[in-house]
This record gives C-alpha cells, sequence and structure tokens, in this order.
C-alpha cells in the first residue's frame, strides 16, 4: 500500500480507559512515532469507575503535541478512536464538564436498569438499539448525571448542555465548540441509537428524560470532523470509531463472518454480519461494525469488562508482580495439578451473562496456591471469557465455526496467554504483524475519508499475521478445564 507522495502521514488518537496514546503513522501505515501518557482512575465507591473530564483532554493535547515536535511531520489527517459508553455532560458556554466523567465499566445505575426490566422495557430496548438493558451503556449513566446536579436537566432542556461520548468530548474541544458530533459506532453504544433507523430513538430519549437537542451529530466513521487549530496548522479530523470497531477496521474483517477480540483493559469480540443485523438469542449485542458513505455494516459483539485490568490487580492490588511481563514465568512455573479458577467481576459479568451484582472470586484454592497460580488463573480466565463469547457467537451465526480468530491488544503479545486461547477454544488464532490495530483503523478512517487511501477491499490485501496459535490440548482435558470454569461462573452469578 502507497500513496503517491511518501512524505503523507496519518495521525491517530487513541483514548483508552488507562491512557491516552497518539500514533503517527506513514504512506504505508507503518507506525512511525508514537507518545503515551497515563491518568487516574477515580473509584469512589464499590462499582464505581470515574475520570476527570478534563484529563482527557489535556492528554490528547499532550501526546498529539509530543508526537508533532518528535516527528517534525504535519500529518494530512487526524482519526480518533475511544473508549466507549464513558459518558460526559457539559456545559456548552463553558465547555466544562458536570462532574466527572462515568466511565463504562462504572455500576452505578445497575438499581435503575432492574427497575426497567421489571417495566418490560429491555424488549423495547433491544428491538430499537440491538443491546441489552445495562449499567454498561450510556443511556443510564446519563440519565444519573441529570439527576445528580442540580438543574442540569431543565439546562438540558433549554439547549444549555451537551452530551457526549469521549469522541464527542475530544471533537468539541479540539475544534474549540464548533462541532458537537459523533461517529455511528459510538452512537451505537449509548442505549439512545436505533440502528435500523440511523437516528436518535425519541421513544427511548423520552423514557430517560433526554432532550434530543442535547445528543451529538452523527456522522460516518469516515467523514467532516472539523478542523482541529490547536497545533499551529489546520489538522482536518476525518476518521472516528469506537475503540472496538476501529480494531475490526484495522484488522480488515470487511467480509461478513471475519472476527477480531481485542485485548486491552476488557476483552471485545466483534463478528462482521454485513448489511443485515442478526439478533442474538444468546445475549449478544448488535452493533454497527463501522458505517462508510451512509451504510452501516452490522456486526455482533460480546463484551468483557476485565482481561487486561485483571494483570493490573494482580500489580496494583495484590502487589505480587512489578510488571505484566512478569506472569508469563510466573504462570510457566505455576503446578500444573491445580486447577485455579479466577473469575474477574469486579464491576460485574459482561457477555453473556450480563450480571452487573456479580463480584470477583477464586475457585480451587489450596494451601500450595501461591503468586504463580494466581498469576496463571489470570491469564487462563481471559481465554475461559473468549470462549464464553466465541460459544454464543457461534450459536447466533453457525458459520463462525470456521472462521480463526484476529486478535490484537496488549496481551496479544503474551505467548502463553494466546496459545492457552486457542487450547481452551479448539481452534486457530492469528496475530497481525501490526498490533497497533486500533489506532492503525482510525488512522485508515481518516486517510480514507481525505482520499488518500485505497478502499477496504484494497486494504485488507495487507493484513499481515505475525504468530499463529493452533490448539495443541487433548480434548478431555479441555472439555474438563472448561466445564470447571463454567462451575466456577455458576456460582459466581448472582442474577
Amino acid at each position: 500500500m502507497s500513496t503517491s507522495d511518501k512524505e503523507v502521514s496519518f495521525l491517530s488518537l487513541d483514548q483508552g480507559t488507562t491512557s491516552t496514546r497518539a500514533i503517527l503513522f506513514d504512506a504505508d501505515l507503518q507506525p512511525t512515532h508514537s507518545s503515551q501518557e497515563e491518568f487516574a482512575q477515580h473509584f469512589p465507591k464499590s462499582g464505581w469507575v470515574e475520570h476527570e473530564a478534563s484529563d482527557l483532554i489535556y492528554t490528547s493535547v499532550n501526546v498529539i503535541k509530543n508526537v508533532l515536535e518528535e516527528s517534525g511531520k504535519k500529518p494530512l489527517a487526524l482519526g480518533i478512536t475511544n473508549q466507549r459508553q464513558t459518558t460526559v455532560v457539559w456545559d456548552c458556554d463553558t465547555g466544562e464538564a458536570l462532574g466527572k466523567a462515568i466511565v463504562w465499566q462504572d455500576r452505578r445505575t445497575a438499581e435503575h436498569c432492574e427497575t426497567l426490566k421489571n417495566e418490560g422495557f429491555e424488549a423495547e430496548i433491544t428491538a430499537r438499539t440491538g443491546l441489552l438493558l445495562d449499567p454498561y451503556f450510556s443511556a443510564t449513566k446519563l440519565a444519573y448525571i441529570l439527576d445528580n446536579n442540580e438543574g442540569a436537566r431543565e439546562k438540558a432542556k433549554a439547549g444549555k448542555l451537551k452530551f457526549g461520548t469521549v469522541d464527542s468530548w475530544l471533537i468539541w474541544h479540539l475544534t474549540e465548540g464548533k462541532l458537537h458530533a459523533c461517529d455511528a459506532t459510538n452512537a451505537a453504544c449509548t442505549m439512545l441509537y436505533n440502528i435500523h433507523e440511523g437516528a436518535w430513538d425519541k421513544t427511548i430519549c423520552d423514557k430517560f428524560g433526554i432532550p434530543l437537542e442535547m445528543l451529538p451529530e452523527v456522522k460516518d466513521c469516515a467523514d467532516d470532523y472539523g478542523i482541529c487549530t490547536l497545533f499551529g496548522y489546520d489538522l482536518p479530523i476525518r476518521g472516528v470509531a469506537g475503540d472496538q470497531q476501529a480494531a475490526l477496521v484495522g484488522q480488515a474483517c470487511f467480509t461478513p463472518g471475519m472476527m477480531k477480540s481485542t485485548y486491552g483493559t476488557g476483552c471485545f469480540a466483534l463478528m462482521n454480519t454485513g448489511e443485515t443485523p442478526v439478533h442474538s438469542n444468546n445475549r449478544m449485542l448488535t452493533t454497527i461494525g463501522y458505517q462508510l458513505n451512509g451504510k452501516p455494516t452490522y456486526a455482533l459483539e460480546g463484551s468483557i469488562f476485565i482481561a487486561g485490568a485483571v494483570v493490573q490487580w494482580l500489580r496494583d492490588g495484590l502487589g505480587i508482580i512489578e510488571k505484566a511481563s512478569d506472569t508469563l514465568e510466573m504462570a510457566k512455573a505455576a503446578d500444573p495439578n491445580q486447577d485455579l479458577y479466577l473469575v474477574p467481576a469486579f464491576t460485574g459479568l459482561g457477555a453473556p451473562w450480563w450480571d452487573a451484582q456479580a463480584r470477583g472470586a477464586i475457585y480451587g484454592l489450596t494451601r500450595n496456591s501461591g503468586p504463580n497460580e494466581f498469576a496463571k488463573a489470570a491469564l487462563e480466565s481471559v481465554g475461559y471469557q473468549t470462549r464464553d463469547l466465541i460459544e454464543a457467537i457461534k450459536a447466533d451465526w453457525p458459520d463462525a465455526e470456521k472462521t480463526t480468530l484476529r486478535v490484537d491488544g496488549g496481551m496479544s503479545a503474551s505467548d502463553y496467554t494466546m496459545q492457552f486461547l486457542a487450547d481452551i477454544l479448539g481452534a486457530s488464532v492469528n496475530r497481525p504483524k501490526n498490533v497497533e490495530t486500533t489506532a492503525l483503523g482510525a488512522a485508515y478512517l481518516a486517510g480514507l475519508a481525505m482520499n488518500a487511501l485505497p478502499e477496504p477491499d484494497e486494504f485488507s490485501k495487507n493484513w499481515q499475521s505475525d504468530a499463529g496459535y493452533h490448539p495443541d490440548m487433548p480434548e478431555e482435558i479441555r472439555g474438563r478445564k472448561y466445564d470447571g470454569w463454567a462451575d466456577a461462573i455458576k456460582r459466581t452469578l448472582v442474577n
């Protein structure tokens, strides 16, 4: 892949749950420069997760500035990809947020969701949005902010407040308040967007008391998102997608049946289902995989709340590792005769269980269980949870049986974890040479919108495998281990 001008470059801003990164890609979409900055997490109560909304802006500006200064380049366009569902409400006159951002992991609105389920409203939600009624999504978070800030509902009705997922919050500030917009993939994650009609759903918004006026304009993933002038020149913002959908694009999953799984703070598996939304009978999500030229491509999605974050817990919570890579040798050194099952339901369980009240648990402890066994159980929990998702996807889409899973994200660099994943799935797993697929997807969308990069069919030809993992576990052991996991899940579920 190349463009006519080898000096052309594309900038990607990847605003994540624990850090913000900027990555510069050259004309062949190879990463050349990057900058990353972590920011604080806030846990005011059990199950609550918050960010200072301003931290998302400051770190974004800082990492972009660092990359531009280090590279000396003026990228042709900027693409944005972001943590999804995280909810911000701000004053459109001052640009200041109403309190902290409520993060996608936050479970404070579980009771509100249960009330709505008891009223029979979940079926309405699913029919219109493809989602389940869960605190994970933005709608109840937004309602909570409006209910818990004095005068907020009145200000919202008067058009003085704006709502946004993180992409909208960034676009507003990077364009200095000139544009209030989001892309279709982020809109589809709010539980307020009708994925069949391609519009904010008035029935749902009325149910939550959310004025349509405070919602952003919804655009394609490759579209005009204004101009950023904060860095000394006019930088067009031309690509936007939620992080998991950006990874779907970066993994070149443009054909129905192709599937990817991203391992970051959480784990998210998406499978392209083409032009038709597939209703799940197994509590998976029906959503928009990407939208180009006004035409949505749909996907089935399974969401795991805790993947890489379980390794952070080993480091920051238990203090048994100094860095994530320590888990590899520890897992190898663990007692092979112990089957520990760590269910990392620290903020509830996601797909296919959707139990907001569940909390983390570990099963199978003996007097000989120690840090090595904990590290092994933590890494294996990622494989078990992924199999839960894949089993549900296969039940909804039988042809998924033939699919090789494409993986990316930080944990995909762990050969131990990926081999266990292939073993417990009983299926092949492929990791691409460029594991920065989320940032790559955003950069590609920006270049596509500028007519500087090829169409998806041509782009997909450049996908290359770095490592393939193939199952090497006897079926008897695979079955026994997964049965043990299923029992651990059963014991952990509350609802």
